[in-house]
């Protein structure tokens, strides 16, 4: 027995005999309600996925900044240099 009301109500054995016209019944109301022996028993809704938010592309020129944000000059580039070049 199919009831219009709000929220459509349904029992369980229409679901499982007439299962397309429950479904279209959820589609065109978004939400039936199932009943058992007259009772409301269940809730028949629209499943809609959860949106799936992508974290932001990742800065890593920013990032790079972060930890030296000054570039070096040239003779602390050249002094770096000869010190980590050694004794050769």
């Amino acid at each position: 027995m199919i009831h219009y009301c709000l929220t459509m109500s349904t029992s369980i054995r229409d679901l499982r005999n007439r299962f397309p016209k429950v479904r279209k019944l959820v589609e065109s109301h978004g939400e039936v309600i199932l009943t058992e022996k007259g009772k409301p028993r269940y809730r028949l809704t629209l499943y809609t996925p959860e949106s799936v938010a992508t974290p932001p592309p990742v800065d890593y020129w920013a990032r790079l900044n972060s930890y030296q944000p000054r570039a070096m000059t040239k003779a602390q580039s050249r002094a770096l240099h000869d010190e980590n070049r050694g004794e050769r």
